[in-house]
């Protein structure tokens, strides 16, 4: 688990989503839009990192919260960072999770499920442990961000960059060199996504491909990458 390499985890301390919570975010704001209420709700968060969903559904009247990951870095400073008995952790790799039948009505995951080998199992079982009516709400780095074998900012003959998007429909794993050299994600069309979603028997309610807002924009100015390739997309799902 590249998350339990020291520098690896050292540097994605320091990123602002880590040192100031889901605010650090700019996604976040979209994120809530697709978000149901959460009084009373049952909620498992998958791939919970250091525990901001997980503390702030509490704060918005999550019954229980369910915070899972594989890395024992990351739990351990979500222990650290959390008093709340109506918060739970526990260690396991999603790829082989189960989870009870009908135990939620919020499944959750921010940026987590792009390192999955086998997305289908995880949303079917998803599925099964949602009541009925439940939604299942998550983000993933966007299939064109992470497409290329060789990502990065491709200078043209005007001046201008692009952003390369080879090797689409060639799905599997792809290296790149974030805060560590060799970090493994698996790259999937969003059509393939989306049809395993379908196929686990989910309704789709939502899907964004994430761009930053003017006023975003305006206050913070490396945001306008965003704008010439979508970097994350953003799901909402529901159990009939």
């Amino acid at each position: 688990n590249i998350y339990d390499d020291a520098g690896f985890f050292a540097g994605y301390s320091q990123l602002a989503r880590s040192r100031h919570g889901l605010d650090g975010a700019p996604e976040w704001p979209a994120i809530q839009a697709l978000l149901p209420p959460l009084a009373g709700a049952r909620v498992v968060d998958l791939g919970c990192g250091f525990g901001w969903f997980a503390r702030w559904a509490r704060a918005r009247g999550a019954a229980e919260v369910l915070g899972i990951d594989l890395s024992d870095r990351m739990l351990a400073r979500a222990r650290a960072l959390t008093d709340d008995p109506g918060i739970a952790w526990r260690q396991a790799d999603l790829e082989t999770l189960a989870l009870p039948p009908a135990r939620f009505e919020l499944a959750y995951s921010a940026l987590a499920f792009h390192y999955l080998v086998d997305f289908a199992r995880l949303a079917g079982m998803v599925h099964q442990a949602l009541a009925p009516g439940g939604r299942f709400v998550f983000t993933i780095e966007h299939p064109v961000y992470m497409a290329s074998t060789r990502p990065g900012w491709v200078a043209r003959e005007d001046g201008d960059r692009a952003w390369p998007v080879d090797h689409y429909a060639e799905e599997g794993p792809r290296s790149t060199d974030w805060l560590a050299p060799g970090v493994i994600k698996q790259h999937r069309r969003l059509s393939t996504t989306v049809n395993a979603l379908l196929a686990a028997g989910f309704a789709l309610t939502g899907l964004d491909e994430w761009a930053p807002t003017p006023a975003q924009l305006a206050a913070q100015p490396a945001l306008r990458d965003e704008m010439d390739r979508p970097m994350m997309l953003l799901v909402s799902a529901r159990r009939g």
